[in-house]
């Protein structure tokens, strides 16, 4: 829904603290504290995560890197206003070239651990092995440890076996999780170990890995078209005895590869997601030149004696919220002083016919008409050209997405199935155009999906701040936003009765005295009455243009929505049933804010609109 509530990079955005004071709540996997010497940008990043094989042929090494180093530098180049960030597990082999091109070309490093470090290691044959991850660790932006997959425990993946393999299984699933592109260095081969890069891509493809993923758990993104399956594909061998490639794939081979169903592999980026890109580089550039004006008047979602009671990660979230928020406000105030003056300018249009038919023919009223009418087709072009009611919807839609993504970070709220995540569960069987809003999302929460924070304070946090009361949180906004749009309903409703009792006083006299009525009364008589038609007809097609009765409707329903959950967390004692109901509640605003976007997407107004409200 539309909030008047009101910035961020990646990975992560950077929360800057005073000197010598440390993270809130820092979280025990975090072995690399962020690196923040490139100071803050409004730049929203722009992830490849890696997925390839240890046993790359040697031989194959130096065309592997150019390939590897043409592709980063291509990415970088054609979208220069994103911040461009490899996400790499250092395994030996594929992870580890891609890291070393990342760093020479001075790309951000990003290091998820399978599992913790001591353990990982000893997947590394050779002393050299080691000395190579332990060096790229230096030098990534940050290093992380995730915590152990379901069912495990340390005792259990000490050993290679089944446990072992799941958390490889489990990063795999996270790398594509959080990430914009997959890179795959890959025979092409199905393969069928847990883990192994054929079930990583397959993953990223299918949203299943046979072994990980839960099969009785259907997801919509099983069946809709999702703007997370582009895999940027390098063909190599494995120097093993069956190594060579998929028949039909060369070594240094590379390709764009999707799920689509005509041409699964492409030379070019798909159209479908060079749209999605094309959005989400707007948003960033957007961001970078308001991103003075952002930084002074946003309106975070905590304060600044709030911090302490939060977990790390939650600012990266805050912090694009935050511009989302601001840029919403932006793009909506034009929108809307675009609305009230091309229905002024419809209204003065209608007025001059009026005039002219009614009380003098005179050609000045058809100038006047003339001229209103190029000045808000003008402007009318002014706003489509540059996106104001677009980029209001989508910025709108991304912030009450990430407010959502927020609270529920704080309070600890998870998915039942271990591969999906918040920005998993917004706008997947809606416009497949909107998938950008997903793509921003799903490297907000990076941090806050490593280990979920569960906490006593989180919870209070966010039930005192999301839900609040009848004059506070969502549950006063909705309350106040409701009690307006009435007031604004029955201006128009009155103004209705009004415009229609005068053309009916005006029709009485014409009939009761129109006989005797002096000729000179009449034309200003229509003028009266047409005139206030008009205005209700202007107040009508304003009403219409910015869904007044339907947002009363989906206001109260947000309201008795926040109202319920208020009373049901009220009556609970049980952190675990308190979570279930902040995730339902989380899951019914998300629902709400898509149907507001499309709702709001065709009640913008365009020339034929101002022809009909003037006619």
């Amino acid at each position: 829904m539309a909030n008047q509530s009101r910035g961020p990079q990646g990975p992560f955005f950077w929360f800057n603290l005073p000197a010598g004071q440390t993270y809130p709540n820092q979280s025990p996997s975090l072995i690399k504290p962020l690196n923040n010497s490139h100071g803050y940008s409004f730049a929203i990043p722009l992830v490849v995560a890696v997925t390839g094989h240890r046993d790359l042929l040697a031989s194959e090494l130096p065309g592997l890197r150019q390939r590897v180093q043409d592709f980063l530098s291509g990415l970088a180049e054609r979208f220069p206003d994103r911040r461009l960030t490899v996400m790499s597990s250092l395994a030996e082999g594929a992870d580890q070239l891609v890291a070393e091109v990342a760093l020479e070309l001075g790309i951000d490093l990003q290091v998820p651990l399978p599992m913790p470090k001591d353990l990982y290691l000893q997947d590394f044959e050779t002393i050299e092995a080691r000395a190579r991850f332990e060096s790229l660790c230096e030098r990534a932006l940050e290093v992380f440890e995730l915590p152990l997959a379901k069912g495990n425990t340390v005792e259990k993946i000490s050993q290679p076996g089944p446990a072992r393999s799941r958390e490889y299984a489990q990063v795999g699933v996270f790398l594509c999780a959080h990430c914009h592109i997959l890179l795959a260095l890959w025979d092409g081969k199905p393969g069928t170990e847990l883990g192994g890069t054929g079930q990583v891509v397959k993953f990223h493809h299918d949203d299943i890995m046979p072994g990980y993923t839960t099969r009785s758990v259907a997801t919509q993104q099983m069946l809709v078209d999702d703007e997370s399956d582009l895999v940027y594909h390098i063909v190599c061998s494995r120097d093993r005895p069956d190594g060579a490639p998929r028949e039909g794939l060369k070594p240094l081979d590379w390709c764009w590869f999707t799920q689509d169903r005509e041409n699964p592999r492409n030379l070019e980026i798909p159209d479908q997601h060079k749209l999605i890109f094309a959005r989400s580089d707007e948003f960033s550039r957007d961001a970078m030149q308001h991103a003075k004006e952002i930084d002074a008047e946003k309106y975070p979602l905590y304060s600044e004696e709030q911090v302490a009671r939060l977990p790390r990660g939650v600012d990266d979230i805050n912090r694009l919220f935050c511009t989302a928020d601001w840029l919403a406000i932006h793009f909506q105030k034009k929108i809307m002083l675009t609305l009230r003056v091309t229905h002024l300018l419809a209204f003065l249009m209608g007025l001059m016919f009026i005039l002219y038919m009614d009380l003098q023919t005179w050609s000045y009223f058809m100038f006047a008409f003339l001229l209103f009418f190029v000045v808000s087709a003008a402007v009318q072009s002014t706003a489509r050209r540059r996106g104001w009611h677009r980029k209001y919807l989508d910025y709108r839609t991304l912030a009450e997405g990430l407010r959502v993504q927020f609270y529920w970070a704080v309070a600890g709220v998870g998915n039942d199935n271990e591969s999906k995540f918040t920005h998993d569960n917004f706008l997947q069987t809606q416009d497949p155009e909107l998938g950008w809003i997903r793509n921003v999302m799903r490297v907000a929460g990076t941090e806050c999906d490593v280990a979920r924070s569960k906490t006593a304070a989180g919870l209070d946090f966010v039930m005192h701040e999301w839900i609040g009361d009848e004059n506070s949180g969502q549950l006063g906004y909705f309350g106040k936003k409701a009690r307006e749009r009435i007031r604004k309903n029955r201006f128009t409703e009155r103004l209705g009765q009004l415009s229609l009792l005068s053309s009916v006083a005006v029709v009485l006299l014409f009939v009761t005295v129109g006989s005797r009525m002096p000729d000179a009364w009449t034309p200003p008589l229509m003028v009266f009455m047409g005139t206030m038609l008009l205005l209700f007809g202007i107040r009508q097609g304003y009403a219409y243009a910015t869904a007044e009765k339907e947002l009363i409707k989906q206001y109260e329903f947000m309201f008795r929505l926040f109202q319920n959950a208020r009373r049901r967390l009220d009556n609970s004692d049980d952190p675990a049933e308190q979570r279930l109901i902040l995730r339902a509640l989380g899951g019914s605003a998300l629902d709400e804010h898509a149907e507001w976007i499309l709702m709001h997407r065709d009640r913008t107004v365009d020339k034929g609109e101002i022809w009909r409200m003037s006619n």
